[in-house]
């Protein structure tokens, strides 16, 4: 009996060789389809750009919150890493205006460019020019024309995605059908409006001391302003607050330790929530840049 089997085994495993061998013979197809297949799984085609705000909606605000914008600018410096750092560790939202000449200086410049852009939503990658005015503020302002360039070419250098802006020097507003500008900077302002920009100022400022660039307020103090700015309504739009610091204010341990403690001192109150300035109410919907 065992005999018996083993014999029917093997005319079974002949036949279905056999069959399998003719399939291939007969078409030449079954073969080339596979070697295509295996070809194409092992080269896959170049995946096309993403587009970081293909999912971005406009935020449903709480009227029982304030909402804080954190920012940082001239980036990236000696401070710009640890500021990622100290909000990712934290669980909180920021955006960075930074500055292609910046970038350009520091060997690892366009990686941090690259590391914050590609962060999104968590971090906001936005434009704070090429030059940062380093002709001057007064003649930087009055070359209009000039001043346009230098930020169209900040967004091409620095791959910036969308249309989001902040003027060196000057605390100036764009949204959807305004535009709050001091004299000297309103011809650049309407410049930058005319191309689809939104430009952001500030409310409150963490201010540096610009010998050693260390901070000027404790965290204490800073959360006291940010109270107050809230209580007496002395923000450019109710119960939302954009707070101005400069990334290399946080290169000291110590210094970036007390940016630590100003961001828990606000995750303290359950009223306040951070949030990127691409969710700052009444701005032109963002639109995405390809590069």
């Amino acid at each position: 009996m065992p005999i018996r089997n083993n014999m029917l085994g093997f005319i079974l495993m002949l036949t279905v060789n056999s069959i399998a061998s003719c399939n291939n013979v007969s078409t030449g197809k079954e073969v080339s389809d596979t070697a295509s297949i295996v070809k194409s799984a092992a080269a896959p085609a170049k995946p096309a750009a993403v587009d970081p705000l293909a999912h971005w909606q406009p935020l449903a605000y709480d009227s029982t919150k304030k909402y804080i914008y954190l920012t940082f600018d001239d980036g990236p410096q000696h401070g710009t890493v640890t500021c990622v750092d100290t909000c990712r560790k934290l669980g909180v939202k920021a955006s960075f205006f930074m500055v292609a000449m910046h970038a350009k200086a520091k060997s690892d410049g366009m990686q941090i460019v690259k590391m914050i852009r590609d962060s999104y939503p968590s971090f906001l990658l936005a434009n704070h020019s090429t030059t940062h005015a380093a002709i001057g503020y007064h003649r930087f302002y009055k070359q209009v024309s000039q001043t346009g360039e230098d930020f169209t070419n900040a967004q091409e250098q620095l791959h910036v995605p969308y249309k989001m802006a902040r003027l060196p020097g000057n605390s100036a507003w764009v949204r959807q059908g305004e535009m709050k500008a001091s004299p000297l900077v309103r011809p650049v302002t309407a410049l930058l409006d005319s191309a689809g920009y939104n430009v952001f100022g500030w409310d409150v400022e963490w201010s540096f001391n610009h010998k050693n660039a260390r901070p000027v307020q404790s965290p204490q103090k800073l959360l006291a302003e940010v109270d107050s700015a809230f209580a007496r309504n002395k923000t450019h739009v109710k119960n939302h607050l954009v707070i101005l610091s400069h990334d290399r204010m946080f290169q000291r341990p110590e210094d970036a330790a007390a940016l630590s403690a100003f961001i828990q001192l606000l995750k303290q109150n359950p009223a306040y929530v951070l949030e990127t300035v691409d969710h700052y109410p009444g701005i032109k919907p963002p639109v995405y840049q390809p590069f």
